[in-house]
């Protein structure tokens, strides 16, 4: 049975409660609902690389952008590729081929799509560095969250301590049954035997939180995200529980201008 819970208020974005702390930021989730793309796409569907209509996507992302309280002006983004390549933005945009953003600037934000692989946010609060992160499997297994902390640490100074990391909605790990080819690419404790012969399950979300941990944070210092794509797919877009035909979310985080 599908968890109506978060349906029944119906917000189009979850802020992280770690995050709400600090006024100068803004960082959001966003969830299915407040849009006007009709089904399968229903209904806040931000995802340029769907066959929903162009128009009903950007006044999807006006919607969602004017909620926030920002421009889509002022937003960097990329067409994402299921790697491991990094982009430290120094101006708003689409780019192409990169599934981590950094960003500095005050009034500049970054963000990635999402529909059940794995949104990390990241907010370095002294040297006011941010990072928006798309994980899939291979990007998880490649140690994406890894690399773009360590980016930040060589670019900025960035220093665990100063950290708070969002772990997002994604695929839960009893959604995610996968063969033994992608089941390798992971350490033995973020996999488990499926029932069904030959089948395994791989947690996505811890996999990703260990990297944080690596890294030097806290669990205090981390939020991981108690929804599934699957589970929740009322109120998520899942591209497995949907068959590939479904709409896309977002998540996004930047700094307020001073």
């Amino acid at each position: 049975m599908l968890d109506t819970a978060l349906h029944q208020t119906a917000p189009l974005y979850r802020t992280p409660a770690l995050f709400a702390q600090f006024s100068e930021l803004t960082a959001a989730e966003s969830t299915r609902h407040g849009g006007i793309s009709p089904a399968p796409y229903h209904s806040l569907n931000l995802g340029y690389n769907t066959d929903d209509l162009p128009t009903n996507t950007i006044e999807n992302r006006h919607l969602f952008f004017t909620a926030l309280g920002i421009s889509p002006d002022n937003v960097a983004s990329s067409h994402q590729c299921h790697g491991t390549n990094i982009l430290t933005a120094t101006q708003p945009g689409r780019f192409d081929g990169y599934d981590a953003l950094i960003i500095n600037q005050p009034g500049l934000f970054v963000a990635v799509s999402i529909a059940d692989c794995v949104p990390i946010l990241v907010f370095d609060r002294v040297r006011r560095v941010v990072a928006a992160i798309h994980a899939g499997w291979r990007g998880t297994a490649g140690g994406i969250v890894s690399k773009t902390l360590q980016t930040m640490q060589d670019q900025f100074g960035t220093q665990p301590v100063d950290c708070i990391g969002y772990v997002g909605t994604c695929i839960d790990e009893t959604s995610f049954e996968v063969g033994p080819d992608v089941a390798d690419a992971f350490a033995s404790e973020f996999v488990r035997a499926s029932e069904r012969p030959g089948k395994f399950l791989v947690d996505l979300k811890r996999a990703n939180a260990r990297q944080l941990t690596n890294f030097g944070m806290s669990a205090a210092q981390i939020e991981v995200s108690p929804y599934s794509t699957v589970l929740n797919n009322n109120d998520y877009f899942s591209h497995r529980a949907e068959r590939g035909t479904t709409g896309r979310m977002l998540a996004i985080i930047g700094l307020k201008f001073n």
